[in-house]
Order: C-alpha cells, then structure tokens, then sequence
C-alpha cells in the first residue's frame, strides 16, 4: 500500500509563516515531482476545517514555531485519525522546549551548556546576579522559539537590559546560556540514521535569523573525515569543513542520541556545537527543520546522494508505514 493523497500544511499563525510558506511550496513541488498526488493548506488558525473536506493519506506538516513543531497540530491530526510526518505529539512538545531538551539531555548524560532558566517577573538584580555566576558573554534564548528568533549574544553588561527586552517579546521566560567558542555542526536524521554533517560558518557575529535567511554570506560545507587531527583543539581557524574520523563518528552519535531521547521519529536536525578543546555541546533538535531545497537536511540528505524529491517522498512513506505498523499492531493485541 501506497498514500495516494498528500496534504502539504504550511503558513501558520507563529512568526516563522514566511518561512513555513517556502518549506510547504517546496516540498509540495518535490512531491509532485516524485509523482505524488499533491494539495496544499494554508493554515490560517488551529481548527483547520479544510481537514474534514478532502480525502487525505498522509499529512505533510511543513508548519514551523507553535502549532507546528510544538505537538498542537500533530494532536489535531491524530483526533481525525489522519497519519502525519515527523515526531509524534510528546516528542515535539518536548523539542520544541529548550529549557525541557535541556533537563532531558542533562538526565540522559548528554551534554550541553551550561544555563540558567529566568523570568520576565524577575527584578533585574537578580539576574544581573545569575549572570556573573557565567560571566559575560552570554547568549539569550527564548525557551519556545523556532529559527533563533529573539537569540541574541551580550557581550556588554551595559546592553543587558534592552537584550532581554527583546528577547521576552517571544516568551516569558528564557534561557541564558554559557557562550562557548567554537565550531557549529548540524546533523540530520533519516529514518533513525545519522546522515553527513554539515558545519555552519555564519558571517555574522552567530547563526541568528538574519544570518540563516538574509545574509547571503554564511557557508554551509558539507564537512569531509580526514585522518589527520591537527588543529583539531588548537587556535581558530582550525580546519573548517574537516573533522578526523572519530570526532566525525562522535557528533553523529551524539545526534542519534538526541533524537532518540526525545523519541523523535522519521526526521529531524540537531544542531552541535565543537569547543576548542574539541568537547561537543548539543543545542536543540529541529522536529520540523526548513524544507527548501536550500535547507540543511535536504543539503545533508543531497550529500548521501538522496535527491530533495527522494527525501520527500522517503518522509511520506515512513509516515504512511509507521501508520500501518500501528494497525497491524492493534490487529494483533
């Protein structure tokens, strides 16, 4: 059995619309191209009414912030009994909470940066004093944001207060991190295999929103294993685009990991970063990752020779078989 009739959800109602609207046309064209039976929804709210109007097989979600990647509609889908892409409800409630990834990556032994956790209640003493704990810099996260909307680093005491203003206009609480200097990795998984690493140079100061969709200038190098380590944990720049063999083995590990103690499924993206002293550090994992052809995953999936339409449709079908493994098992029981 194959789905006939795929439904591509795009736009939403978060701040990362736009981009949704460019992952869902993307993969609408690559499904089509694939030779799939294509249509698309523009999601304007959380009831999705179009839902109960068409005949669907699998649900294609290229919906990106809340009610994408944070369990809404994938609970709503699972109401009307329609199949879907990607990690289940709890899976991506939990990655779409940094401050919940955190304390999980920390009880499964996974590292990661140090933080703090603060409130847009707390007196600005108070966090004044949490901060010297790191010491500056620090970066600033809101804990339920996609695509490193509201991220910022504070480097200067003095800034520290219009940072976070900025930041909570994206949440009431965030995350203070310790800044670790260093290399960024990115890691995608297809059906629960580690596909090639790719290293992000960002030509901005970091991989904020304005350096993933407006500066044209951040490199992507899909990262080659070499055997040599020189460099490896010396100064920067330290051989940009090449890891040795068992560093390269480590960090697709550590991803795999990830991914799986959060209990994603099918696909998903987990960022890295490598200290000078060559210790890995996970960030988040990307439940719904961008879907352009000039996207991470499809470049990591491009790099193992799977074509953007290939990946696409491979999404669909694990999918569609997931859902027919639940039914067998539900047959049997």
């Amino acid at each position: 059995m194959k789905p006939k009739n795929i439904a591509v959800l795009m736009g939403g109602t978060s701040h990362e619309r736009e981009i949704s609207l460019r992952s869902g046309n993307a993969v609408a064209k690559a499904l089509m191209d694939a030779g799939c039976n294509v249509f698309c929804i523009d999601v304007k709210d959380e009831k999705i009414q179009e839902l109960d109007t068409r005949e669907i097989d699998v649900a294609f979600i290229a919906l990106h912030g809340c009610f994408g990647e944070d369990g809404g509609v994938q609970q709503l889908l699972e109401s009307k009994g329609i199949p879907y892409t990607g990690s289940g409800i709890n899976a991506s409630k939990l990655a779409m909470d940094k401050l919940a990834t955190k304390k999980c990556f920390i009880e499964m032994g996974l590292k990661t940066p140090d933080y703090i956790a603060i409130t847009e209640f707390q007196e600005m003493t108070e966090i004044e004093h949490e901060i010297k704990k790191f010491g500056l810099p620090v970066i600033l996260k809101p804990t339920r944001n996609g695509s490193s909307i509201g991220i910022s680093i504070v480097r200067d005491g003095n800034n520290l207060r219009i940072n976070l203003e900025k930041a909570f206009e994206f949440g009431c609480e965030l995350l203070i991190e310790r800044y670790i200097e260093g290399r960024e990795f990115t890691v995608g998984i297809l059906d629960d295999k580690a596909l090639p690493i790719i290293e992000i140079k960002p030509a901005m100061e970091f991989f904020n929103y304005d350096a993933k969709y407006k500066d044209g200038r951040t490199q992507y190098l899909i990262v080659e294993i070499t055997s040599e380590g020189k460099d490896i944990a010396g100064d920067a720049p330290y051989n940009l685009g090449y890891l040795p063999s068992f560093l390269y083995n480590r960090a697709q590990e550590l991803a795999l990991n990830a991914h799986r103690v959060l209990g994603c499924k099918g696909f998903s993206r987990v960022d890295i970063l490598m200290d000078t002293e060559a210790n890995f550090y996970l960030l988040e994992v990307n439940t719904i990752p961008g879907f352009t052809e000039k996207s991470l995953l499809p470049k990591a999936a491009r790099a193992a020779g799977i074509s953007f339409p290939s990946l696409c449709r491979e999404i669909v079908n694990l999918a569609f078989q997931n859902t027919l493994v639940n039914v067998d098992e539900s047959i049997q029981s």
